[in-house]
């Protein structure tokens, strides 16, 4: 009976260390794979990047519209710019003409 107290008195020692253990374990795994640890911010800064490089892309292709709206505004009207959209407005080729049809560019 003396193998009792003995042993009661070694797991009351050791519930605290085991404890703690727990606890840090607990932080220690959360702050890799939690809603906001570290894999989580590696994930959301890759999102971002992509963002970015679509917002440069959708910026430069902005960029461009306004370059070819800016050849069709009345004060300062560019006739070749003129030509081409009623031509492909109005489908109009003169006789000598060949047509080529490519498709657009940034078709998915």
């Amino acid at each position: 009976m003396r193998f009792v107290p003995a042993l009661m008195r070694s797991l009351q020692a050791a519930v605290g260390p085991v404890l703690g253990f727990c606890v840090v374990g607990y932080f220690a795994y959360h702050s890799f794979e939690g809603e906001r640890g570290i894999y989580a911010y590696v994930r959301l800064a890759e999102q971002v990047e992509i963002a970015r490089a679509h917002l440069d892309d959708v910026r430069a292709e902005r960029v461009a519209l306004e370059k070819r709206v800016a050849l069709m505004r009345s004060d300062s009207l560019d006739p070749d710019m003129l030509d081409e959209q009623t031509r492909a407005l109005l489908n109009f080729t003169r006789p000598d003409e060949l047509v080529i049809l490519e498709a657009p560019a940034n078709r998915r």
